[in-house]
């Protein structure tokens, strides 16, 4: 028995000496001044109140109007800030506020349906018949 505690001090020595060398070195280190807070970039405020789908729509009409969506996405930002947005925006009610400012965006959409416990689509059931 005295083998394995030997073993076990030795072990719990070396973790120790790790460690500290570990805080020394951190503490050898020159300080930094303390970072500022930094401001939250678009998406971290988009994500406080866009929901489900509402991440889909957005991906697909950044990659469809990639020069107008900073500006949209902006002005989504600054009413929230401002108030003017109290609740969560999913997909549905975003895409329909992005067709009245006049940008259409086509979201890929399929039709899937419950069939024996397993998940098919209309072409697979054509293609079954």
């Amino acid at each position: 028995m005295s083998g394995v505690d030997d073993e076990l001090e030795r072990l719990k020595r070396r973790r120790m000496l790790e460690l500290q060398r570990r805080l020394h070195r951190s503490e050898s280190k020159p300080e930094v001044e303390p970072e500022k807070p930094e401001e939250p970039t678009p998406d971290e405020v988009l994500g406080r109140f866009l929901v489900g789908r509402a991440w889909e729509v957005l991906g697909a009409a950044r990659a469809q109007y990639p020069k107008v969506m900073p500006q949209v996405e902006e002005a989504l930002i600054e009413a929230f800030k401002a108030g003017k947005i109290k609740e969560t925006i999913d997909g549905g009610m975003l895409l329909q506020f992005l067709r009245q400012v006049g940008l259409s965006v086509r979201v890929q959409t399929s039709i899937r349906y419950k069939d024996h416990g397993e998940l098919k689509t209309i072409g697979q059931r054509i293609k079954e018949k």
